[in-house]
């Protein structure tokens, strides 16, 4: 079966999910179609080191002290 010029094969199971298999060639054309060309690779002479400025984002935020009113 042809969709859009890309023959694929499709399967409908009992549930109506379709099974649909590419062939390494046809992928590699979808992904360039989805996110188009990728950028040139950056040499190693031209690569920096980054130092992270941020707190980690991997733990939480400390909970602020509770609020009284004075009184």
């Amino acid at each position: 079966m042809f969709h859009g010029g890309i023959p694929r094969e499709a399967t409908v199971t009992d549930d109506h999910a379709h099974t649909e298999r590419f062939s390494d060639e046809e992928l590699a054309f979808l992904r360039h179609v989805r996110f188009g060309e990728l950028p040139q690779r950056i040499p190693p002479q031209e690569r920096v080191e980054l130092t992270e400025t941020e707190p980690r984002r991997d733990r939480p935020e400390p909970e602020p002290a509770p609020w009284y009113p004075a009184g």
